[in-house]
């Protein structure tokens, strides 16, 4: 096994072959590595753990309100957490990431409600380390591996909430059935299909007091939800639509270093600055709310999903999403001169002290962006016997337009709009499982399957006379472009041998081949193609679990995961005047090395986890400033190794001391720290980027009879930083990442078993805290759902 745990890397002058094909010596390289599998092929006995499947084949699911226990699940190679439809009916849940807000030892970095750069963080991955996570809904990839920062995140919006069954987080990647993107964890979202003539409708409304700087005022917001589907015959579908308008509170603010300039005639006189001392220590001056300001989203979307059972044991499946998102980003200067008018640019006296302001400063900007998810399935659903899926994704950004003005002076400013239309990704999984009549000690339980995906990105920069220009025709001249795809093909087979009563290993080896083609960087006068790559590499997996006693269990699992680099982080780079700089199209893939102990106990109405773990992680992609050269050079670059420790602590259950009391708590220590880093040595032993030490949720809900519900949750994180030299000094305030313990509240009542209402709270003291931006206030929540 220690050998497996070797990399090997191909030619990258190797030619491509086509998407279900692979080479005659490929081939026969990964016979030959799973040859120990080959002897119990064809004893093929259950499929790996259903918690797995969801991910690529999840069962359609119709809840019908009856109560779910957490049970454990010894097929499992990790830890995992689940929270079913009927948790969420007791949480403030507006957007589907909202559901995994209380996971143990994860956050989501959510800036208002209806952002759409909301990304999770787990475990020894920071906020923006996108790319090391999976989204799936019933099987379907939502994860944007498009790039690997905040402008990456799932589409969440694919799925909205009152569509959720369940949704499993499983932690780590000691699974073969996920490629190395599960180095943080996997979120196997499942939706609900009605089993008879189902409807509903939904209103929320959610409102905010927000005071900070110059901004005082109340930031509000709505959303509607309808649902209708039914089963009719040997066919099942669902019909949904949604629809979201809010105004998001100010959360990036102008400003500059404090001036030690006396200010000169020229300057002039305003009123209105704040000061401040910036994350780093030193004193700052706030002039306003600058471009990314305040956003007022307005989303809107459909969804269609429809079963067929073609025979009793065989179904097809399709579904259609589209969403649709527009943006406006409104500024705000806070500034004023003697006649009471605001001043947005130019020479200004504050204090006696000179600023020099640009037009930039308060220019606004705005967005608009469509998008579809189509997805096909066929699965067959045998008691025992043979089982098989096979399910295609395609996700298409059909329109993607972002605005900036060049001033605030002017409506009519001139600007630049970047569109990324044509963009998306394309997914394959086939999959063959086996399951017994009966399980006896020497049994097996192997999966095998294939994996094929397809990224592909398209991003061009033009200069417009008038900045609200929304076509092509206002295109007064090219300013920039990017564009590269990736291409991914895997094999995997995995294994659970149920060595005795007591002992039971599950291992497994997951083949990819990985290609990069097709980039191009382009200025004006000026173009960089990029030569093809490609590598390949194996991910060696494996988890021995112990039955210790009929309510503990112990597991120890181990797995090697490549997660390889994105389009953008390959060749988007940034631009210095007509010189293409900043991007290394050859930079290598992140090489991970990850442990987990832990021990599962079913004990006090519910499970009792512990977990050990451990991520050690070479050439970590992220942005930094190579401080080994001259001009220093800041891109994304490979940090020679990371490694992340930690422990945690989750328990779960239900009637805790009084019954009708529901309890969830969890506790999370982590260390990440940089142990090499030969691009930029004065940050080795450093704490990694915004990974906390501490995390820790605690959810309480009572049952009020049959017709109330209430609900007191808190949320912990420890202090974490913003840069990798750990300079941020202080955290608690604009710019900085800030420790945090806010609650959060609910009441759901039922006045029938078709109407339900809730009122909710969340940040119910009002603290201010800060993820670079400002986290919302205080925000209250109104809702009502009539069902059929």
């Amino acid at each position: 096994m220690l050998a497996l745990l070797t990399q090997t890397e191909s030619a990258s002058s190797r030619r491509y072959q086509p998407p279900a094909l692979f080479s005659i010596r490929r081939s026969c390289a990964l016979s030959a590595a799973l040859l120990p599998l080959s002897f119990v092929l064809p004893m093929f006995a259950q499929s790996a753990r259903a918690a797995d499947d969801d991910a690529h084949a999840a069962p359609a699911v119709f809840v019908t309100g009856a109560r779910e226990k957490r049970v454990l699940d010894p097929n499992l190679p990790a830890s995992s957490e689940r929270i079913t439809a009927e948790q969420l009916q007791n949480l403030n849940v507006v957007n589907t990431e909202d559901a995994l807000k209380y996971m143990p030892n994860m956050a989501i970095r959510k800036r208002f409600i209806g952002d759409e750069n909301a990304t999770i963080s787990v475990r020894g991955n920071g906020t923006s380390q996108t790319a090391r996570g999976l989204v799936y809904a019933d099987g379907l990839l939502l994860s944007n591996l498009l790039g690997n920062t905040h402008s990456f995140p799932p589409r969440w919006s694919m799925v909205f909430p009152e569509d959720i069954a369940q949704v499993d987080v499983i932690y780590g990647p000691f699974s073969a059935l996920y490629p190395g993107n599960s180095m943080g964890a996997t979120v196997a979202i499942t939706t609900k299909m009605p089993t008879k003539l189902e409807a509903m409708a939904k209103v929320q409304v959610f409102s905010q007091q927000f005071n900070l700087f110059g901004v005082d005022g109340h930031f509000d917001g709505n959303k509607s939800t309808a649902a209708i589907g039914n089963k009719v015959g040997d066919l099942s579908f669902l019909l949904g639509i949604d629809h979201l308008s809010n105004a998001g509170q100010p959360f990036v603010y102008a400003s500059q270093p404090r001036s030690t300039q006396a200010a000169g005639a020229a300057a002039i006189p305003v009123t209105g600055a704040y000061s401040y001392t910036d994350p780093n220590g030193a004193p700052a001056t706030i002039f306003g709310v600058n471009a990314e300001g305040a956003e007022h989203a307005v989303q809107d979307q459909f969804k269609f999903k429809a079963t067929y059972d073609i025979n009793p044991s065989l179904q097809a499946g399709f579904t259609f999403g589209y969403w649709r998102q527009q943006v406006s980003n409104s500024t705000q200067t806070f500034l004023r001169d003697a006649n009471g008018n605001p001043v947005y640019a130019g020479l200004v006296n504050i204090g006696g002290y000179q600023y020099k302001l640009p037009e930039s400063f308060f220019a606004p900007a705005a967005s608009e962006s469509e998008n579809q998810l189509y997805g096909l399935t066929l699965k067959s659903r045998n008691a025992s016997g043979w089982n098989y899926s096979a399910i295609a994704s395609w996700f298409d950004v059909s329109k993607s337009i972002a605005h900036s003005a060049n001033s605030g002076l002017a409506s009519n400013s001139s600007g630049v709009a970047t569109f990324g239309d044509g963009s998306g990704w394309k997914t394959l999984d086939l999959a063959a499982d086996y399951k017994p009549a009966a399980v006896v000690a020497g049994s097996h339980w192997p999966t095998i399957g294939y994996h094929y995906d397809n990224y592909f990105l398209e991003n061009t920069t033009y200069n417009l006379s008038n900045w609200r220009s929304n076509n092509g025709n206002d295109r007064s001249g090219f300013n920039n472009a990017f564009a590269g795809k990736t291409e991914t093909q895997a094999l995997f087979a995995q294994d659970a041998w149920q060595l005795s009563q007591l002992w039971k290993l599950t291992y497994g080896l997951r083949y990819e081949d990985w290609r990069a083609y097709d980039g191009v960087r382009a200025v004006p006068g000026a173009s960089q193609r990029y030569a093809d790559r490609s590598l390949a590499y194996w991910s060696p997996k494996a988890a021995l679990a112990y039955k210790a006693s009929p309510d503990l269990t112990l597991r120890f699992s181990t797995g090697r995961a490549y997660r390889f680099p994105t389009v953008s982080e390959l060749f988007q780079g940034s631009l210095t005047g007509s010189t293409l700089v900043n991007n290394d199209p050859n930079l290598k893939p992140e090489n991970d090395l990850a442990k987990e102990l832990s021990a599962e106990w079913a004990h006090f109405n519910g499970l009792l986890r512990l977990s050990l773990f451990e991520d050690d992680v070479k050439n970590t992609l992220f942005s930094q400033t190579n401080t080994t050269v001259f001009p220093n050079v800041t891109s994304i670059q490979n940090i020679d190794r990371v490694r992340s420790r930690g422990i945690e602590l989750s328990y779960a259950a239900e009637d805790v001391m009084l019954r009708g009391l529901d309890l969830s708590a969890s506790v999370g220590y982590t260390r990440s720290i940089i142990l090499e880093n030969s691009k930029n040595p004065a940050t080795v032993g450093k704490n990694f980027y915004r990974i906390p030490l501490w995390r820790a949720n605690l959810v309480g809900s009572y049952r009020i009879g049959d017709q109330a519900t209430a609900t007191l949750a808190g949320r912990y994180s420890g202090r974490q930083y913003n840069t990798l030299s750990n300079t941020d000094v202080n955290p608690d305030t604009f710019g900085g990442t800030s420790s945090f313990l806010v609650f959060d509240s609910k009441l759901t009542f039922k006045p029938s078993r078709n109407t339900e209402l809730g009122v909710g709270v969340d940040n119910l003291t009002n603290r201010r805290y800060y993820v670079y931006y400002p986290y919302p206030g205080r925000t209250f929540y109104l809702e009502a759902k009539v069902s059929l």
